[in-house]
């Protein structure tokens, strides 16, 4: 109690040589480093909560200096502190009104604006991803999503880190069981990299952006055999895409080049399965396709197969 109690005198000792007096300016830049220098000693303490506000008001105080480096840091580690603070709720399963998720929401945000009005593009980017993957691994993933896709309009200029962001987005959908509007990122993912990955001598994508067209193209043969579309709701795009594995194979098929030749033929006898509504083959290209796909993919695949086996209804 009485360690509390001397924090919060230091704390108000801070803020009262803050205020205006008559015919005496306060030494904002004194306080700052104040706040900062409680902030720390809370932080070893183990009490981030109480660090958080502190750093709080030392972006105050950055603010009034018109630092806007200064501010944008001191309100990231007031961020981290609050994130902080809720994962150790979280962990020891402490019931609450998520009111330190709340403070540090707020302060990711206003450190992104800053960061947004001082020009700093990049950084602002790194806190909305770094906003999202908190939230995500709080198991929010519906809440991380608008962080992601902030990313993905601050990182426009950046095609590879553009289409990482939008991957996160598409993934988050697949988790919240909105398959549509994940077909719908993979697909915006995927005419991105072919736009922007090209080869200035060829024109065709290369490097890392073949891996990310091979990973769009999966998922997305995954997804439309789970939401098994009816010809009068599918999108051209989504019936362009299987129309790629209703024809023989050629040397001219870009698909098959990005994926290789036998995860394409494998995927074809997917969707042939699907069409025919034949299980039993479908579970025997299962074991085959395993090694080759990602974790996520495989279990869209398993829900493939429980849908085929259990069907819920009629095609979406």
């Amino acid at each position: 109690m009485e360690k509390d109690y001397d924090i919060l005198s230091k704390y108000r000792a801070v803020t009262n040589k803050l205020r205006k007096r008559f015919l005496k300016k306060p030494n904002v830049s004194e306080g700052s480093e104040h706040f900062a220098s409680l902030a720390k000693s809370l932080r070893q303490q183990e009490c981030p909560q109480y660090a958080g506000f502190c750093c709080l008001a030392q972006a105050r105080c950055e603010h009034t200096l018109a630092n806007g480096p200064g501010e944008a840091q001191a309100l990231t580690d007031a961020a981290r502190n609050f994130m902080e603070a809720e994962l150790a709720d979280c962990s020891i399963k402490c019931p609450g009104f998520e009111e330190h998720l709340t403070a540090s929401i707020n302060c990711y945000s206003h450190a992104i604006r800053v960061h947004v009005e001082n020009k700093q593009v990049a950084m602002a980017a790194s806190l909305s991803l770094e906003l999202g993957y908190a939230l995500k691994s709080l198991n929010k993933p519906g809440e991380a999503i608008g962080h992601f896709q902030r990313a993905t309009e601050l990182q426009s200029q950046s095609p590879l880190d553009c289409l990482e962001a939008l991957g996160v987005v598409a993934q988050c959908k697949i988790e919240t069981k909105d398959y549509e509007g994940a077909l719908t990122v993979l697909t915006e993912m995927a005419y991105l990299a072919q736009e922007r990955g090209g080869s200035s001598a060829t024109g065709k994508p290369i490097g890392a952006y073949c891996d990310i067209l091979a990973r769009c193209e999966v998922t997305r043969v995954l997804l439309l055999m789970l939401l098994q579309p009816t010809p009068q709701r599918i999108r051209p795009e989504h019936a362009q895409t299987l129309e790629t594995y209703a024809w023989e194979t050629t040397e001219d098929n870009s698909t098959v080049q990005y994926l290789g030749e036998d995860l394409f033929l494998l995927l074809q006898s997917v969707v042939m399965a699907c069409q025919s509504r034949d299980v039993e083959s479908l579970q025997s290209l299962q074991i085959d396709l395993w090694p080759n796909l990602t974790t996520e993919q495989n279990e869209l695949l398993h829900l493939v197969i429980q849908e085929l086996s259990h069907p819920s209804g009629e095609g979406v």
